[in-house]
């Protein structure tokens, strides 16, 4: 795995639920390839369920967050990005997760970083949900995909199957999408890296003959909408 991570998708995919839960699960991890482990929240273009909300939790786990300008969620709807997030970037110890805004417009705020994706210390994932409507079959997927390469001049290195419905997620509505990542992965030529699963809502023992597998937590889904 490269040192930076960019996470790309679609409105709804559970892109910043991966950026959050991946940072989560390597900052617990006794043994990191590299020393320090970095967020960096892109995404200016939407208001709600943005991984700087969980700046308090994932600095408290080792996770430096780089997001807006005053460095807490007063500005939250303001396009104002810190000059610090090039820091990460800029940090050969430093491991970098990039959670993108959606689709190719919420993407496009990466080409101002354009001269740090110049080498091969990187990698761009598309998260893709088939319970989505953009993405609601392979076909549609792929032209997603494609939008995204096309804004930032950059070739898509893997595909991540987060097929879901939230809570009302079952485990065919995940194998069903998994089936249908096979498809694009093949269609584009890039390798299926894992299919998300919700844990506490999923369990793993009901998707055997899916590998490999990332559980997911219900980190950025504000209790209130479950009462």
């Amino acid at each position: 795995m490269k040192r930076v991570i960019v996470i790309a998708g679609h409105y709804g995919s559970g892109k910043t639920e991966l950026a959050v839960s991946l940072a989560m699960q390597w900052a617990g991890e006794e043994s990191r390839p590299y020393e320090k482990l970095a967020l960096v929240d892109l995404d200016v273009a939407n208001p709600y369920f943005r991984s700087r909300e969980k700046r308090e939790m994932l600095e408290k786990s080792g996770v430096e967050v780089h997001a807006d300008t005053f460095g807490g969620m007063q500005a939250a709807e303001l396009p104002a990005l810190t000059a610090t997030l090039r820091a990460p970037l800029e940090n050969p110890n430093c491991q970098t997760i990039i959670d993108l805004g959606g689709n190719d417009a919420g993407a496009r705020v990466l080409r101002q970083f354009a001269k740090y994706f110049q080498g091969d210390e990187h990698e761009l994932w598309a998260v893709v949900n088939f319970r989505r409507y953009e993405t609601r079959d392979v076909q549609s997927a792929i032209e997603h995909v494609a939008a995204i390469e096309k804004e930032l001049s950059m070739q898509v290195t893997g595909i991540v199957n987060n097929t879901h419905l939230l809570r009302e997620t079952v485990p065919e509505i995940i194998m069903e999408g998994h089936a249908k990542a096979q498809e694009l992965s093949h269609a584009m030529k890039n390798p299926l890296l894992f299919t998300c699963y919700p844990a506490g809502i999923v369990r793993e023992e009901s998707l055997e003959g899916i590998s490999p597998l990332m559980p997911l937590g219900l980190f950025m889904r504000p209790a209130y909408l479950d009462k």
